[in-house]
């Protein structure tokens, strides 16, 4: 059976409907050995120093460096090396799967994310997003090149078309027999192993430019800033709109879940902090929660234009939230007199593509940097072990004149060239580079 790997290894992305929610007997005694496993390593005193260290770390405290590894699409070059699937259900695959990412956490990866003994599940949901999508042109899902036909046209927007008519706000609608099936399910397996909690993301990020690509085209977008710019504030000022009524619907219904414990946040990282929901309490509004903001696809787009049309729609988003996280891939250091401007960002993101030692002096001791160590790194059948430390040397180096909350994060790793051990030996070195630069 494939998996998709993509997402990274600590929550499902979504539910199972009410014919895959099923559990042998068979398969219930294989998850519940692989759990008895997981929680021998959650046990473990140094797990809860982890999480301690994570807390300090997103509360500004100082700490040492932290170091973690997303594997991403490289677990479908890991697990095929190490893992053969006993469960012989679909839903129990997937459980017995995210049970083995964690104990290769454990046993193996052995980078800075913490191993609890939990189980999270999420809710089987359908999100309606936009009403209205591009045409995918080639494989999408089969990892080969596509491109897409964008539904709004040049015609369109010459014809200044209802923009609050073609683009819908998103509806959640939740299959309620589905979630409470294999709810029930976890815990029958699950109970007095693993705590079974509620995890959901209803969205990766705020995203505003994206979506605005999938309708209009990358090269179309770039010259609507020119063409079109009322046009183009009224679709980013709908996508706003849209997350808004998500985010009071979400509240309104008590359906937030937490991503302030031993959650991925943001574009990398861990949310741990003692600033949000510390009594890890379920979350009754945004306030309580991250938020994640970026716009990947104006990497290139001049500061100011992009502080007239994108931050203030952003702005409005990251009001809501409790603390937010800024940024992906895109370089911030040209356009860090704006960013800076969402309120309570406490972590961002510092990229391959931004200015690195500049980034470094600019965050200083008031955010957590989030370096995105370059995935290429470990993306060869044999890697260059002194480039790979003389990178992070430097980087290490910057940060503690600066003062930086830092943490090294290997993300975005399509391939390992079919080589684990690539992915275990960077974490080592990163180790290994963090103790001669901090001690």
């Amino acid at each position: 059976m494939r998996f998709d790997q993509c997402t990274n290894g600590n929550i499902f992305m979504h539910g199972w409907t009410k014919e895959q929610a099923v559990m042998s007997e068979h398969d219930k005694a294989i998850l519940q050995e692989l759990a008895k496993k997981m929680r021998s390593y959650a046990e473990k005193p140094e797990q809860e120093e982890l999480m301690q260290l994570w807390r300090d770390h997103n509360d500004l405290k100082e700490t040492r460096p932290l170091i973690y590894l997303d594997l991403e699409n490289g677990w479908n070059e890991l697990l095929p090396q190490e893992f053969t699937c006993e469960c012989e259900g679909e839903m129990a695959q997937e459980w017995e799967m995210w049970l083995h990412k964690e104990i290769i956490y454990a046993e193996k990866v052995k980078c800075d994310k913490p191993i609890e003994a939990k189980f999270y599940i999420p809710y089987q949901a359908i999100d309606t997003k936009w009403g209205v999508d591009k045409k995918v042109i080639g494989d999408f899902y089969g990892g080969e090149a596509y491109t897409w036909e964008s539904p709004i046209t040049e015609d369109m927007m010459e014809d200044d078309f209802d923009v609050a008519e073609l683009i819908k706000i998103p509806q959640i609608n939740i299959d309620w027999e589905a979630t409470d099936a294999f709810t029930e399910i976890a815990h029958d397996v699950f109970d007095g192993i693993l705590e079974v909690e509620r995890r959901q993301w209803w969205w990766w990020g705020m995203e505003l430019t994206h979506p605005y690509v999938d309708l209009r085209g990358f090269e179309s977008m770039l010259m609507d800033f020119y063409d079109y710019p009322e046009k183009m504030h009224e679709i980013l000022g709908r996508f706003t709109e849209g997350y808004l009524a998500k985010i009071d619907f979400l509240e309104k219904n008590k359906l937030f879940t937490p991503n302030t414990g031993n959650c991925y946040v943001g574009s990398g990282g861990l949310g741990i902090s003692g600033s949000l929901n510390p009594k890890a309490e379920v979350p009754v509004s945004a306030m309580d929660l991250w938020g994640f903001h970026e716009s990947q696809e104006t990497g290139e787009v001049s500061p100011e234009m992009f502080a007239e049309f994108v931050l203030p729609y952003q702005i409005k988003l990251a009001e809501r939230f409790g603390l937010n996280y800024y940024g992906c891939c895109e370089g911030l250091d040209g356009r860090w007199e704006y960013i800076k401007q969402i309120p309570r960002l406490r972590r961002v993101s510092v990229s391959q593509w931004a200015d690195i030692p500049k980034m470094s002096e600019m965050l200083g001791s008031d955010y957590v940097f989030c370096h995105k160590v370059s995935p290429t790194d470990i993306a060869v059948p044999e890697i260059d072990e002194d480039h790979i430390r003389t990178r992070l040397h430097q980087v290490l180096t910057d940060c503690k004149r600066c003062g930086n909350h830092v943490e090294l994060i290997m993300k975005d790793n399509h391939t390992i060239a079919n080589t684990p051990r690539n992915a275990y030996r960077w974490v080592e070195i990163a180790r290994e580079e963090v103790a001669k630069v901090y001690g």
